[in-house]
């Protein structure tokens, strides 16, 4: 996949990488034991969700495929939305940035805040905290190996990570929380869509612990909720939004433009998620030959939540983000777009394109794009961009 906007794909650093290869060859699985259990493991994410609630980290090939596949993906997903963080939520981040990465199995989040983290010197001057929960205590133990391999490794000495037992669902971990300090960031990762499975509407019990993670936030601070780019983990997160902004818990800083009731749900065949292009290393590209997976993108759905008013634009009728691939017709180039007055099919013809609309081709799924002029037939669903429209990229991905 090339580029996107002329930034290179996303890529996991090298020290991160070599401290999840050296965590896994510890665990000493084979690698066609690996190989069967991604294969395993990813048929569980997406065809068999209803095995979820069992805990699959608990076995030792289960294990290592996570840390030598996924956990490389997942961790770089949420590096991806820290770089769309607002500056403030790090510059306003006193002496010391602090994270809570809930559910965060072998250190996830906290690993890639760590990495990314390090990354940002020296324009992160303070010290960096990470809180990591869980319920399985080796995925916990796990966590702090790859924690301080890496930082011995990138010789990194104000960076510390504490681990707390407990289980989400539960939530008897949060009284601990509430003493601490605030959060400057809250990571709920991949396991939203797991959590309350059994009981009689998990939509509203999902809403009720965000709300509870949102009350963790430094006023700054912003709650990152990612999840599967599947139909119906994608779905289950839009209701939750539709009820944190239904119940005034927070305002959504991206990916959405309003905060009206998602588009989306209109739909039952309708879903909202990311693409973005990432370079893998050596050891997945190695898996997924073997495997016949092609992971050259993150696939992801989201939300950042934060209760100070920021979006990541500014709010227009003419103000959109490209909600899927742009798709090339003969002579004609579509694609949908959201904003606050919901969801609408754009189209550009080959023959109306124009210095002043020729951005409309450099768009993709996830850009946030205006444009001025778009014209409709009457009783006809499809907009134009006419010749004299203007087209132009706010942020690109």
């Amino acid at each position: 996949m090339p580029p996107l906007n002329g930034k290179g794909p996303a890529a996991i650093s090298p020290a991160l990488f070599r401290a999840i290869r050296y965590l896994a060859e510890k665990e000493g699985v084979s690698s066609d034991r690996v190989i069967q259990a991604v294969a395993d493991l990813s048929r569980l994410f997406t065809k068999e969700r209803a095995d979820l609630s069992r805990p699959y980290l608990d076995d030792p090939a289960f294990a290592a495929a996570y840390l030598q596949y996924f956990l490389p993906v997942n961790l770089s997903k949420i590096q991806v939305l820290l770089d769309e963080l607002p500056d403030e939520s790090c510059s306003q981040a006193d002496d010391r940035f602090t994270v809570l990465d809930i559910g965060s199995g072998p250190g996830t989040g906290a690993l890639a805040v760590l990495d990314w983290w390090c990354s940002r010197q020296p324009v992160m001057t303070g010290a960096l905290s990470v809180v990591a929960v869980d319920n399985q205590q080796a995925a916990l133990r796990q966590a702090q190996q790859l924690w301080k391999h890496y930082c011995r490794q990138a010789h990194v000495g104000n960076a510390d990570l504490q681990t707390r037992e407990g289980d989400v669902q539960q939530k008897a971990w949060l009284g601990q929380m509430r003493q601490g300090a605030s959060f400057d960031v809250v990571i709920l990762a991949n396991c939203l869509n797991e959590m309350y499975m059994d009981v009689k509407d998990p939509i509203a019990a999902r809403t009720d612990l965000v709300t509870e993670l949102l009350a963790l936030l430094a006023p700054h601070g912003t709650v990152m909720l990612v999840e599967p780019a599947l139909r119906e983990t994608a779905r289950a997160l839009h209701q939750v939004r539709d009820q944190l902004l239904q119940k005034g818990r927070c305002n959504i800083y991206s990916p959405c433009l309003h905060h009206r009731n998602c588009p989306a749900l209109v739909n039952p065949d309708d879903w909202c998620h990311e693409e973005r292009a990432w370079q893998a290393p050596a050891g997945i590209r190695e898996i997924d030959e073997a495997v016949g997976f092609i992971k050259d993108a993150l696939k992801f759905s989201y939300l950042l939540l934060r209760t100070d008013g920021r979006m990541i634009a500014p709010r227009s009728p003419n103000t959109f983000r490209i909600v899927s691939e742009l798709r090339k017709l003969k002579g004609d180039t579509r694609a949908w777009l959201c904003n606050e007055l919901g969801r609408s099919e754009v189209g550009r013809l080959e023959r109306a394109k124009s210095a002043t609309n020729s951005a409309w081709e450099e768009c993709q799924r996830g850009t946030i794009i205006r444009i001025e002029g778009i014209t409709r037939k009457e009783g006809a669903s499809l907009g134009r961009i006419p010749e004299k429209a203007i087209v132009d990229i706010v942020r690109s991905v």
